[in-house]
């Protein structure tokens, strides 16, 4: 009598579930991209009928027509190049005071109440309202715009980075003790691991705020940049150039939030969150 098993085979090629999840991530890129274009369409014909007056919002594809024509010119990519010159070392600056600060507030119960009604106090603070102050101090200088990012951008990742120091589990730290780790070997293995998704959250948050900013300071100021651009072609009745360079920052903004979510993930693709979303 012969018994046979029925052993496993090594599936080849594609497992079905990855193949199930790129499926799932393409219809899902489809559905945003049908919704975005007939959106486009939407408009495109409303503007065509007279709905929307001509006057106040031009056809859709005027816009990308003229936001294609800026791509070849050195203006714009001048003007672009300012903006994210106060977005990156604006976001940088902040990053070097918050995050330290967060984690040293965050550690212990002393700095946490000796820096809370600062806190309380300056957080609330809108960046627009310390524009007077700024151009005071600096005038219509890259200055004003980076002290005006550096503010608005500092206080979510502040934030982040005492939250994750608190969330630390104390079991953790209990072994760090018991194995007779060193504060810098405990602060390595145990409480960066910890922050960084806090960290790295925060950062991607105050991106997009100091985006915002940049613009807002180049609108209002008139310091050079993408929002002294369409704060011009607003003044010279010029609206397709404005709506073309309101286009430009909106695609700006999507792009670094892209990006910081790809780097994100790539950085911490060792954390159980992030290995769970891969499943």
């Amino acid at each position: 009598m012969t018994l046979t098993t029925n052993t496993a085979r090594r599936p080849e090629g594609t497992p079905p579930a990855s193949r199930s999840r790129r499926r799932l991530g393409d219809s899902q890129v489809l559905l945003r991209c049908s919704g975005i274009a007939g959106v486009l369409v939407a408009l495109e014909l409303l503007i065509r009928i007279d709905v929307i007056p001509r006057a106040w919002f031009p056809p859709v594809s005027e816009i990308w027509w003229r936001f294609l024509q800026g791509l070849g010119t050195s203006s714009f990519w001048g003007d672009l190049g300012n903006t994210l010159l106060g977005w990156s070392v604006g976001l940088g600056l902040a990053t070097v005071l918050a995050v330290p600060a967060g984690m040293l507030i965050g550690s212990h119960p002393i700095p946490a109440s000796a820096f809370r009604a600062i806190i309380e106090f300056l957080r609330p603070i809108p960046s627009v309202a310390l524009i007077p102050l700024a151009v005071l101090l600096w005038g219509i200088d890259l200055q004003t715009k980076l002290f005006l990012v550096t503010f608005a951008s500092f206080w979510p990742i502040l934030f982040q980075a005492l939250y994750g120091v608190q969330s630390v589990d104390p079991e953790q730290m209990q072994v760090t003790r018991v194995y007779r780790l060193g504060r810098w070997a405990a602060f390595r293995h145990v409480v960066m691991p910890s922050t960084a998704p806090y960290i790295a959250t925060g950062l991607r948050i105050s991106s997009s705020i100091a985006l915002a900013l940049s613009i807002t300071a180049e609108i209002v100021v008139g310091a050079p940049g993408i929002g002294r651009s369409i704060m011009l072609a607003q003044a010279s009745s010029a609206t397709t150039d404005m709506y073309a360079l309101i286009l430009a920052t909106g695609l700006l903004g999507w792009g670094l939030n892209s990006l910081f979510l790809r780097i994100e993930k790539a950085a911490l693709h060792w954390h159980p969150s992030y290995r769970q979303e891969k499943r």
